[in-house]
């Protein structure tokens, strides 16, 4: 480990502080003994950083033995628990670990964060990218250092084995913890380090080096296309929304390194919840003549395109309502509709109405499947979907957008789009006179 020693006193800094995410496993142990090393020749504020999953009986007195070794080597311990988990574990935890690890960097006003990735991680990493579906940078798995906004995450192991770093916590006699369930057959990553790379090593037992080539040229490639996107992206995605058109006018492989571009900056450290299938069915979405469509996307997140735009946010359950008029209304859609002494106006945003044609009291609700009426001067019933399509309302403002009832749920108003047969003329009877408005708009 002579070469990480070395390679951690160049690049590190004096009197820097550093974090040390730390499982209690062989790995994250040596990591932690070496730092201690190379604080006995630089001033160093060492800090480890540890989570208990809480996932096995064991957890607690790992997190003991971590606490006492930090203890003797005078290193600052810093631990959290999580006590209960949502959705997917696996993903749920990752993020749990790099939101504390965030907070610590804050906290200690940190330069670096340390892990204890090493060469066999990285060959696993890959593997399991192949064979789920990733992007150029996902399949590349992981970087020996990658730049965020105000500090690094160093991965110095990551041309050793984990032979290697066993041998050298059993030589140093270096306390550390073996997770049993790292030889369960139930999880992919298991089976691939079980099964598949000792065949690799077989063949070249270097092998993790060559993965770690690989993954370098990668990184490589991705920069260059970066710098080709640095001249593009700012023309076809602005405001956080692509312009449809401009996105097709560009190669297929741009086109993928764009989607892949806004992916990235969305789902940062949950970017492997994102697989090729994802990207294909977003480019799917972008090249189809359908004007609106959506796909949901990991983490509640959705994929909308209406007409010349596209964007991704956050999947928020439309919640229904229905509320009875009296007076006024401030609506979901940030608009107001309201009962007036007098018209002012004869466009959509006006309806008259005589309360004897209808079943009071009035209703302003979000749509319903189904959803029809009947248009003024008309005996024609047209669909409230047709309409929204034919108006070109954009697909994430046809859930909240108002349509007016009676009591028996009939539609006497689409709000801004159609006025119905119950419209009144102004040459006749009507008593009531109910208008739509932005808010703010008088």
């Amino acid at each position: 480990m002579n070469d990480i020693l070395e390679k951690l006193k160049k690049e590190i800094s004096n009197n820097s502080t550093i974090i040390i995410a730390t499982s209690g496993g062989p790995d994250s142990m040596v990591l932690l003994n070496l730092l201690s090393t190379v604080k006995k020749e630089k001033i160093l504020k060492l800090v480890c950083a540890h989570v208990n999953h809480k996932l096995r009986k064991e957890s607690d007195s790992e997190a003991e033995m971590v606490k006492k070794y930090c203890e003797k080597e005078k290193i600052t311990f810093e631990y959290i628990t999580i006590d209960e988990y949502k959705g997917n574990t696996e993903n749920y935890a990752r993020e749990k670990r790099y939101d504390f690890f965030e907070q610590l960097i804050k906290k200690y006003n940190a330069p670096y964060l340390l892990t204890a990735h090493h060469g066999d991680d990285l060959i696993e990493t890959i593997i399991m990218r192949l064979i789920r579906g990733s992007s150029l940078k996902g399949y590349s798995g992981f970087s020996e250092v990658t730049e965020k906004h105000n500090y690094k995450i160093i991965r110095p192991l990551i041309t050793k084995t984990k032979s290697d770093l066993l041998k050298y916590a059993d030589d140093n006699h270096i306390p550390y913890a073996l997770d049993k369930t790292n030889d369960s057959d139930v999880f992919t990553r298991n089976r691939i380090r079980k099964y598949i790379l000792p065949k690799l090593k077989d063949e070249n037992k270097n092998i993790h080096l060559k993965f770690l080539e690989f993954s370098k040229t990668l990184n490589e490639t991705e920069d260059y296309f970066n710098q080709i996107l640095e001249n593009i992206i700012p023309n076809i995605y602005q405001n956080k929304k692509i312009n449809v058109q401009l996105f097709l006018n560009q190669h297929t492989q741009i086109q993928k390194k764009i989607i892949h571009y806004i992916l990235n900056k969305t789902y940062q450290n949950n970017i492997s919840a994102i697989t090729d299938k994802h990207v294909s069915n977003i480019l799917n979405v972008l090249k189809n003549n359908k004007p609106n469509q959506k796909i949901n996307l990991p983490y509640n997140k959705v994929f909308i395109k209406s007409y010349n735009n596209a964007w991704l946010e956050e999947s928020e359950k439309v919640k229904k309502y229905d509320f009875i008029l009296k007076e006024k209304l401030d609506l979901p859609n940030n608009y107001i509709i309201e009962i007036i002494d007098k018209i002012d106006n004869n466009s959509n945003y006006i309806t008259k109405l005589n309360s004897k044609d209808l079943k009071m009291p009035i209703h302003v609700r979000n749509r319903k499947k189904g959803d029809k009426l009947t248009l003024k001067g008309s005996n024609n019933t047209k669909k409230i979907k047709d309409i929204f399509i034919n108006e070109k309302i954009p697909l994430n403002e046809r859930q909240t957008w108002p349509i007016v009832t009676d009591n028996n749920d009939e539609i006497i108003w689409l709000p801004g789009l159609k006025k119905t047969k119950f419209d009144i003329e102004n040459n006749q009877n009507y008593d009531i006179i109910i208008r739509y408005r932005k808010k703010g708009s008088l």
